[in-house]
């Protein structure tokens, strides 16, 4: 059995080229969502954020993991953008496809915030997942495709929440 998620950390090809390589994640596409164009596509994205749709195995990796790494590899007190990227387009952004996604973005962001190891007060929205429309071919892999590609996506060790006790 495979869960969805829906995440929009700034442009699409380094989260895409992280987050593939989590070990439970089964597959990525890139593409826009959160907006209000339909059939959006780079050219025509409207208010749209580039995001990554991710099937994972959740008997490997859990939500909160996802959520973990996606909060360690892109800067979520940034408004409206990462690095370079500025726009609405490099938002960063949580869509939830059920209560429990909800209620699990809602507790990780306090946590990130409670932890006081990121630089500002997170910015991340945190709605319900609409249509996502998958980006042109070319998108897809870029990084894989194109090995010196643009990315302003990495781990920063310095990001990463204490382990919890969920024996309690």
């Amino acid at each position: 059995m495979s869960e969805r998620a829906v995440l929009a950390g700034g442009c699409f090809w380094g989260m895409q080229d992280l987050i593939r390589k989590m070990d439970g994640v089964l597959s990525t596409r890139v593409g826009y969502t959160g907006g209000d164009v339909p059939n959006a596509t780079y050219k025509d994205h409207g208010t749209h954020a580039e995001g990554i749709e991710i099937t994972f195995d959740p008997a490997r990796i859990s939500y909160r993991e996802l959520l973990e790494f996606f909060f360690q590899i892109h800067d979520p007190t940034t408004p409206n953008r990462q690095g370079n990227d500025l726009g609405m387009a490099y938002r960063s952004a949580i869509y939830f496809t059920d209560d429990a996604q909800k209620a699990c973005a809602i507790d990780t962001i306090a946590d990130v915030e409670a932890s006081g190891l990121w630089p500002g007060k997170v910015v991340t929205e945190v709605e319900p997942a609409g249509d996502f429309w998958v980006a042109e071919a070319f998108h897809q892999d870029y990084l894989e495709k194109n090995a010196n590609g643009y990315t302003c996506h990495f781990a920063r060790p310095d990001w990463v929440l204490p382990k919890r006790d969920v024996s309690a």
